[in-house]
């Protein structure tokens, strides 16, 4: 069966944006971000997810990725 694997990092990279920047911008903590960025997390809101895309200018397929190998 496939997951979910957040792509966070490499949206963040693209758009050099640190991990202490998109907290701020977005209303999340450090802590709950970098969860995210490394992929520890079962669930996301999507109003987390709106404000990530609105600060980043992506959409939410940038962050998020079907893995059908896992």
């Amino acid at each position: 069966m496939g997951k979910i694997v957040l792509r966070l990092d490499r949206v963040m990279a693209d758009r050099k944006m640190s991990l202490a920047e998109l907290s701020e911008a977005v209303g999340v903590s450090n802590v709950n971000l970098s969860k995210m960025k490394n992929g520890r997390i079962s669930a996301i809101r999507f109003s987390t997810l709106e404000a990530i895309c609105e600060v980043l200018h992506c959409q939410p397929g940038d962050i998020l990725e079907y893995d059908e190998s896992e």
